[in-house]
C-alpha cells in the first residue's frame, strides 16, 4: 500500500508530504485548494504525461516520490523481480521533471522508463477520476469491466490475437484470388529465370578462377618470353647473374686471407647467389608447364561470355549471379506456398476455428460474469437509494464475431421499479449516473487485486443519506484495501479512519497548498465547515459531532453482523 506522497514543486504546491495508513482516509478542502492535484502528481509519479505548465512558477524542477509497503508477495513484486529491481524493504518510487521538459523516473534508486512505472503502476494503485461515468456508455468501456470483473482480460487478449490471425489469413486468401492472373504471370517468370540460373550454374568462385585462367592464357607468349629471359640473365646466360656472382665471391675468399672480418659478407653474398640460382630454376619449371593451348583459352572465354550474357539480360554484374538465383528460389517458394490456394483456404479454417473456440470460452465465461455482475451492482444500487432499480448486462450475440468476440456487451438499466431497462446512457440522469458509476466501481474494486484504490470526487451529484451511504461502502472497501478519496461531502469524510485537509495559503503574488492532518478536534472542524461554509456555529459542531457518532455506530454494526 501507499505509505508516503512526496511532492516539490508541482502545480501550487511547494513542498508537501503525505503519510498514508492502512483504511479510509479522505482529503478534503475548499473548492481550488489543491485536492485534486495531490492525485494528479501521484499519477505522474506513475508514468502520466508531464506537461511543463504543471511547473510550480519559479520553479526549475519539479520532485515527486513516493515510497510503498508491497507486504505480502504481490504482482508488483513478481514484477519488480523479474525487472531485476526488487530491493528487501519497501518500494521507493522518483520522478522528476524540469522546465525544459525532460523527465527522469527511478525504481528504488535505479533509473527506469515511464513505460515501467506505468506497467508497475498498475499493480499498485486503480485510481477512478471524478468524471469516470463519462466513459461508463462506451461499450468497449462496458466490455473491459465486465472481463475486468470475470478475471480473464487474458483470455480477451487471447481472442483478439486469434482474429487478427484469421483476417489476416482471409486477406491473403482474397488477395491470392483477386490477383490470381500476376501472380502465375510473376511465378512463371520466376520459374524461367530460376532453370537458366540453375542451368548456367554460375558460382563465385568459378567466376574468379575463370578470371584467372583467362588472364594467364590470354597473355601465355608474353609470360613465357618474360619466363625465358629471366632464366637466362639469372643463371643461363654468357652473363648470367648466378655466375658473376660466383666469381665475385671468389674474389671475396681470397681478400679473407687478408682481413678475416670480410667472412660475413662472404656469407651474405653466398646466401644471394643462392637464391638467385632458385629464382632461375623456378622459371624454368614455371616456363615448362605453362599451357599455350588456344583450345583451352577457347573454352574459357565462351563460358565467361555465357556469363557475361545472362547477367546482362536481368541487369547485375557477372559476380551477383548466385545471389540472384538464391534471391530467385527464395521468393519463388515464397510465392508458390502464398498462391496455394488450397494451402491458403485451409490456413484461414484453421485461424477461424481458433479464433471461434477461444471466443465460444470468452462467451461463457462473460455470461457468468455478466450475471454476477448484475446481481452485485443491483444490490448497491438499493444502499445508493435507487431502491427498485435494476442493473444488467446484455450479451448479444455477433454473427461474424469481431476483436472482442462473438458478442456485444451493453450496461443496461432501470432506475426505479416501473421503468423499462434500456442503454445506461440514455436512461439514467446525471446523478443517477454517478451513483451506478460509483456502485460499479465499488463491485470491482471489491474484487480486484490492486492493494490502493483512489476515488476523485467520484461522489459529485449525491448528497444527504446517498452521500452517509457511499462513505460507509467506502469504508467497508477500506477494512479490505488502502482507499484515498477526495470528496466535498461531510457524511463521506465522516466515515474516514484518517483525515487531511488540504489548505491554499498567500495573496496576489504567491500561492501554496498546504496538507494538515486532522486529529479528533480538528475533524469536527473540517465537518463543521463543510456543513456550514465559512462562518462555524455550535450548530454546525454539534451537527458535525452527531455525523462521526453515527458512522462509528454504523461501522460497529458491521462488524457485529
Amino acid at each position: 500500500m501507499l505509505r508516503t506522497l512526496s511532492i516539490r514543486n508541482f502545480a501550487v504546491v511547494e513542498a508537501v508530504e503525505i503519510e498514508l495508513d492502512a483504511g479510509f482516509t479522505v482529503l478534503t478542502g475548499e473548492t481550488g485548494a489543491g485536492k485534486s492535484i495531490l492525485l494528479d502528481a501521484l499519477s505522474l509519479l506513475l508514468g502520466g504525461r508531464f506537461e511543463t505548465r504543471q511547473l510550480r512558477p519559479g520553479s526549475e524542477r519539479a520532485e515527486l516520490a513516493a515510497e510503498f509497503d508491497l507486504g505480502d508477495p504481490t504482482a508488483a513484486r513478481a514484477w519488480l523481480i523479474e525487472q531485476d529491481l526488487a530491493d528487501d524493504g519497501p518500494l521507493l518510487l522518483r520522478r522528476t521533471l524540469d522546465m525544459q521538459g525532460r523527465s527522469r523516473a527511478w525504481i528504488n534508486g535505479r533509473p527506469a522508463t515511464l513505460a515501467q512505472l506505468a506497467e508497475l503502476g498498475a499493480s499498485l494503485i486503480d485510481l477512478h477520476g471524478q468524471h469516470a461515468h463519462e466513459s461508463l456508455g462506451r461499450p468497449e468501456t462496458q466490455r473491459q469491466l465486465v472481463d475486468a470483473f470475470g478475471g480473464f482480460m487474458a483470455l480477451a487478449r487471447e481472442v483478439a490475437s486469434a482474429w487478427r490471425t484469421w483476417r489476416d489469413a482471409a486477406e491473403r486468401r482474397e488477395r491470392v484470388e483477386r490477383d490470381a492472373a500476376s501472380f502465375v504471370a510473376e511465378r512463371e517468370l520466376l520459374a524461367a529465370r530460376a532453370e537458366e540460373l540453375d542451368a548456367l550454374g554460375a558460382t563465385a568462385e568459378e567466376w574468379q578462377a575463370l578470371n584467372a585462367v583467362q588472364s594467364r592464357l590470354a597473355n601465355a607468349a608474353s609470360l613465357l618470353e618474360t619466363a625465358a629471359l629471366g632464366e637466362a640473365e639469372l643463371i643461363e646466360g654468357e652473363a648470367a647473374l648466378n655466375s658473376r656472382m660466383a666469381a665475385l665471391i671468389q674474389r671475396l675468399r681470397q681478400a679473407m686471407a687478408h682481413d678475416p672480418s670480410l667472412a660475413e659478407i662472404v656469407a651474405l653474398a653466398d646466401e644471394a647467389r643462392i637464391r638467385v640460382d632458385e629464382a632461375g630454376r623456378a622459371l624454368r619449371a614455371y616456363r615448362e608447364r605453362l599451357d599455350l593451348d588456344p583450345g583451352e583459352l577457347s573454352r574459357v572465354e565462351e563460358r565467361l561470355a555465357a556469363i557475361h550474357a545472362v547477367a546482362r539480360k536481368h541487369r547485375v554484374a557477372p559476380e551477383a549471379l548466385p545471389a540472384l538465383a538464391a534471391e530467385t528460389a527464395a521468393r519463388l517458394a515464397l510465392l508458390t506456398e502464398n498462391t496455394d490456394t488450397e494451402a491458403l483456404a485451409r490456413a484461414e479454417r484453421e485461424a477461424l476455428s481458433a479464433f471461434r473456440s477461444l471466443s465460444t470460452e470468452l462467451g461463457a465465461k462473460r455470461k457468468f460474469a455478466a450475471t454476477e455482475l448484475a446481481h452485485r451492482v443491483s444490490a448497491t444500487m438499493k444502499e445508493l437509494a435507487m431502491t427498485g432499480g435494476r442493473f444488467e448486462v446484455a450479451l448479444t450475440a455477433i454473427s461474424d464475431g469481431a476483436s472482442f468476440g462473438m458478442e456485444t456487451v451493453e450496461f443496461q438499466v432501470a432506475t426505479h421499479p416501473k421503468q423499462p431497462l434500456g442503454p445506461i446512457a440514455r436512461v439514467a440522469s446525471g446523478g443517477e449516473l454517478s451513483r451506478l458509476a460509483l456502485a460499479i466501481q465499488v463491485v470491482l474494486a471489491d474484487i480486484g487485486q490492486v492493494p490502493t484504490l483512489i476515488f476523485d470526487e467520484v461522489d459529485v451529484g449525491i448528497g444527504g443519506a446517498v452521500a452517509a451511504t457511499v462513505g460507509r461502502l467506502l469504508k467497508s472497501l477500506g477494512a479490505r484495501r488502502q482507499v484515498l478519496c477526495v470528496t466535498h461531502l461531510p457524511q463521506v469524510a465522516a466515515c474516514a479512519d484518517g483525515h487531511y485537509r488540504v489548505l491554499k495559503k498567500g495573496g496576489a503574488e504567491s500561492v501554496a497548498t498546504t496538507l494538515i492532518r486532522l486529529d479528533a478536534a480538528a475533524k469536527v472542524e473540517e465537518l463543521a465547515r463543510m456543513l456550514g461554509g465559512h462562518e462555524i456555529t455550535a450548530r454546525t459542531r454539534a451537527h458535525a459531532r452527531e455525523l462521526l457518532a453515527q458512522s462509528a455506530k454504523s461501522g460497529s454494526e458491521r462488524v457485529k453482523r
